[in-house]
């Protein structure tokens, strides 16, 4: 597989689609990043809403084998919920069976970053971004099989502009109300990058700590909160993600002592599409997402545990 690098993974994305101008959809998961569906936007790429597993809290499996059993499919972007390593490899054989001109992109932007991989996907996309594992605040990069045609494209690129597309979807997602987009200069995909070697060991020095910080306010979370509200350990790398039915109150909590926490990610479906996506809503309802980054310290840590134990329902 060949090595990419771009100032962020979505500017990959880009290039991945921009030179394929197709009519058939792709399927993405509903409780992707809104970063993705975005890009697929700028492309001028179809794409449909698939929702997630109920158990796996993953893109539903059996819900994407039967719309790609029915009619055809340009693509499948693969999205690992919460940063979770698992890769559905058989899936993606079939996947290739039906419809033997699929791409699929094997997105693990929330996953520890790796440099030595083994997929069946032609993509797979690692992102160092803000608030990921490894958090550079730029960067991305993918492997890429060998007979996969990429162009990297130069976009004009106006940091204004992102951050009014920024404002418009979130704003859409608070309101429950439909997404309209208009394009403008909010992807980049062009600016001066450290060489690969470079980008490589800035990673690999910045992976052991985050990893160890993490582990160490994971313990804090896992040993004061009842383990009934805490999702899978698969799910607990990225952020430590909790479940809860008060989630707004929670939430409200949190920020009123002076602390933080977030909501990744809500679901997409009736916000960037027609479609609804019952099990994401419902997920996105209900999870809430513990920093244990270099954003935050034990005592924190602490602190935003004995107040969600304080608004619990």
């Amino acid at each position: 597989m060949k090595t990419i690098q771009a100032p962020r993974a979505s500017a990959i994305l880009y290039w991945l689609l921009a030179g394929r101008k197709q009519e058939h959809p792709w399927l993405l998961p509903a409780n992707i990043c809104p970063i993705v569906p975005l890009t697929f936007m700028k492309a001028r790429i179809p794409f449909e809403f698939v929702d997630i597993s109920a158990t796996t809290l993953h893109m539903d499996l059996d819900q994407a084998e039967a719309r790609m059993r029915k009619r055809q499919f340009a693509g499948l972007l693969w999205a690992h919920t919460y940063g979770a390593p698992f890769t559905p490899g058989s899936f993606f054989s079939l996947a290739r069976s039906l419809h033997p001109e699929m791409l699929i992109i094997d997105d693990r932007c929330l996953c520890t970053p790796e440099f030595e991989v083994s997929s069946t996907a032609d993509v797979v996309l690692f992102s160092t971004g803000y608030a990921k594992i490894v958090d550079l605040n730029f960067g991305g990069y993918a492997f890429v099989q060998e007979n996969v045609h990429l162009q990297p494209i130069p976009l004009k690129f106006n940091s204004s502009d992102y951050a009014r597309m920024e404002d418009s979807w979130k704003s859409s997602i608070r309101d429950a109300s439909h997404f309209t987009y208009r394009d403008c200069d909010w992807l980049q995909t062009d600016a001066e990058l450290p060489s690969w070697d470079a980008y490589r060991n800035q990673i690999e020095a910045n992976l052991k700590p985050s990893l160890s910080q993490r582990e160490a306010l994971n313990e804090i979370y896992a040993s004061r909160l009842p383990a009934e509200i805490q999702l899978p350990g698969e799910f607990q790398r990225w952020r430590f993600n909790i479940r809860v039915r008060n989630k707004p109150a929670v939430m409200r909590a949190i920020f009123e002592s002076g602390l933080f926490a977030s909501s990744h990610y809500a679901s997409l479906a009736g916000v960037m599409s027609g479609e609804r996506a019952p099990r994401a809503e419902l997920l996105a309802g209900e999870v809430i997402n513990l920093f244990n980054d270099h954003r935050i310290d034990a005592k924190k840590a602490e602190r935003i545990g004995e107040i969600v134990l304080k608004h619990l329902s």
